[in-house]
């Protein structure tokens, strides 16, 4: 049997060894990744060392860095990226657990209607809002909706599918044994839930917090949609540069920040997506 099991790993190999010369078909789809995204991005790097009279360096990056403007962009947009994360997964996890765990009529047609949302684009949500809690909305509340709270609360409405959805995966991945042997052991459901069903479901957590907050730091459609007074974010910042003021070279600046950002939150996202899929597989 171990031979077997040997010359099987071993076929795969063999016939990779067999199969030379064939690294030339990654050439086209490398080639369409370096000219569609790869040329923009170096255009984008360049402009931003470029200032307007023509001199190249590092002119408009300390001009960009350390203005009051920027520096409170960012700021905003760090905020309200963690306080929609932490709303999201709050909210997120609170729905997860009820439809995994509360047997309810309607428990998998409120998931279905959980995930239309990610169909969705974000500044309908944005109009939704708008309808329900703006001036002439139905209930008419207005003020709130156009400040920073307003703001969070449509990002975590609309990226809490984002967090529910895989912990709903990891909450199904739970050994009822390991609750049904800590219930007969004398624990309690809160005890259940803090020392068995959340640590199984905590790499799924997190890496949907991570992909929430890089959603919502790159957010544009709600901030601009509901118009907050005094909420300029990143992008919305890249946006008044570039399409309002003509300053390309602040924007391309702003613009590989934002970029910078979200790569480092999506290594950290593919770093625990990793992680949890090697879990699944040593569980297996």
């Amino acid at each position: 049997m171990t031979g077997l099991a040997l010359a099987a790993t071993a076929a795969p190999a063999r016939r990779r060894e067999k199969q030379p010369g064939r690294g030339w078909l990654l050439l086209p789809p490398v080639l369409v990744l370096l000219g569609f995204f790869g040329y923009p991005l170096v255009l984008v790097v360049l402009q931003s060392l470029e200032s307007k009279t023509g001199e190249f360096g590092l002119s408009v990056w300390l001009d960009v860095l350390g203005s009051a403007e920027f520096r409170d962009a960012a700021w905003k947009t760090v905020a309200l990226a963690l306080g929609a994360t932490a709303g999201c997964v709050v909210l997120g996890t609170f729905l997860a657990l009820v439809i995994a765990f509360v047997p309810f009529p309607g428990a998998r047609t409120l998931s279905r209607l959980v995930d239309t949302v990610l169909a969705f684009p974000s500044f309908l949500i944005a109009l939704a809002f708008t309808f329900i809690y703006g001036s002439a909305g139905i209930l008419g509340a207005g003020g709130f909706l156009y400040s920073p709270f307003g703001i969070l609360l449509a990002e975590i409405t609309f990226y809490t599918p984002f967090v529910m959805r895989p912990a709903l995966a990891a909450f199904g991945q739970v050994s009822s044994a390991q609750m049904e042997v800590a219930a007969s052991l004398g624990a309690k459901p809160g005890r259940v839930l803090r020392r068995v069903i959340l640590p199984e479901a905590l790499p799924s957590l997190a890496s949907g917090a991570c992909l929430t907050m890089l959603l919502a730091m790159n957010e544009f459609g709600i901030v601009l949609f509901l118009g907050a007074k005094d909420v300029t974010t990143l992008p919305m910042l890249v946006y008044g540069k570039g399409i309002v003021t003509f300053d390309f070279p602040q924007a391309c600046v702003i613009a590989v920040v934002n970029v910078v950002f979200s790569l480092a939150l999506y290594g950290t996202y593919r770093r625990l997506t990793k992680g949890d899929r090697r879990a699944a597989v040593d569980q297996a």
